[in-house]
């Protein structure tokens, strides 16, 4: 799983812009962050990389809405920076920052 990048000082954070972004790079982004998953019609399904996983198939994300969640746990959340920030075990905060310097957010 390839890790988000670190974040440059920012006053401000718009999360709305930084999951608009976000959504529109979303198949990448779950391509990079998940690169064993698959797109299956408007789902991208994963293991979770956060526990022993063997299979694809509980951990969903939706690739319109960003909307995602582990069936097998419960763990989820609504947009790409909480994914960020669960994947990588980050703050939202922090997730924000990271996505916005790597989608070129100001």
């Amino acid at each position: 799983m390839a890790a988000l990048p670190a974040p440059a000082a920012s006053p401000r954070l718009d999360f709305a812009a930084v999951n608009a972004a976000a959504l529109r790079e979303l198949p990448a982004l779950l391509a990079r962050w998940l690169p064993d998953g698959r797109a299956n019609g408007r789902e991208y399904e994963a293991r979770n990389p956060r526990r022993g996983d063997r299979h694809a198939g509980s951990f969903r994300v939706n690739l319109r809405t960003g909307r995602w969640s582990d069936f097998a746990t419960g763990d989820k959340g609504g947009d790409p920076v909480s994914l960020a920030a669960f994947l990588f075990n980050l703050s939202q905060a922090d997730a924000a920052r990271r996505l916005a310097d790597m989608l070129g957010v100001s």
